[in-house]
């Protein structure tokens, strides 16, 4: 019995040519070197940074109430202003650090046009969230800023993922369902903070990290 011989026509040929090209064209138009690491850090900084807080708010007899009462004077607001910008640059730091060091691994340019298209579609929703989270804090809403912030930081990744690996879409998609459910909840706003930019961020940064760079 004569050998099979396996083959693809013409047509297969050109589809699987197209296929190529795209991936090709997609990975070329992508900022790729996003590092799982980045994620676990940022996480790790940012349930210390909880830690921290609620540490403070217990020392101070200031409790999270599921009612609308919840109010803070100017040393509590700058000394949780002052962790989380702490938690940020931290994050940002070590988010440098590690996508730097996979770029250049990977003999790719960490400033690029495609990087600097990530940032920009990141930047717009992150601004006009901390602007909303500013006009809540202004009429002393506190209990729907930790939300606020989770719903357009998921936003944020969401419009952001169409420049870098789209993983971070659903990771978007999280924050932004724990973000609105935390507003109907609203005695859980610190705890799902620290589930949003903590918990979330470690689960993402080592699924990304065994993904794509073991």
């Amino acid at each position: 019995m004569k050998n099979k011989v396996l083959y693809m026509n013409p047509h297969q040929e050109q589809l699987a040519t197209l296929h190529e090209i795209r991936s090709i064209m997609d990975r070329s138009s992508r900022f790729i070197s996003l590092s799982g690491l980045s994620g676990v850090s940022a996480g790790v900084f940012a349930l210390i940074g909880a830690g921290v807080v609620k540490w403070y708010l217990g020392q101070n007899n200031i409790l999270y109430r599921n009612d609308y009462t919840v109010s803070l004077n100017l040393n509590t607001v700058v000394f949780l202003g002052s962790v989380a910008a702490l938690v940020m640059i931290l994050a940002i730091s070590t988010a440098i650090y590690f996508t730097s060091r996979k770029a250049r691994q990977n003999n790719q340019r960490v400033w690029d046009s495609k990087s600097r298209r990530l940032l920009l579609n990141l930047a717009i929703p992150l601004g006009v969230g901390g602007i909303f989270c500013a006009v809540l804090l202004y009429h002393g809403i506190i209990y729907l800023i930790a939300p606020a912030m989770l719903v357009f930081y998921g936003l944020a990744l969401i419009n952001g993922s169409k420049y870098t690996l789209s993983d971070i879409r659903y990771l978007g998609i999280c924050e932004i369902l724990l973000g609105l459910v935390s507003s109907i909840f609203i005695g859980y706003g610190l705890l799902s903070w620290a589930v949003g930019f903590g918990a979330l961020h470690i689960i993402y940064g080592m699924v990304m990290y065994y993904k794509y760079e073991r």
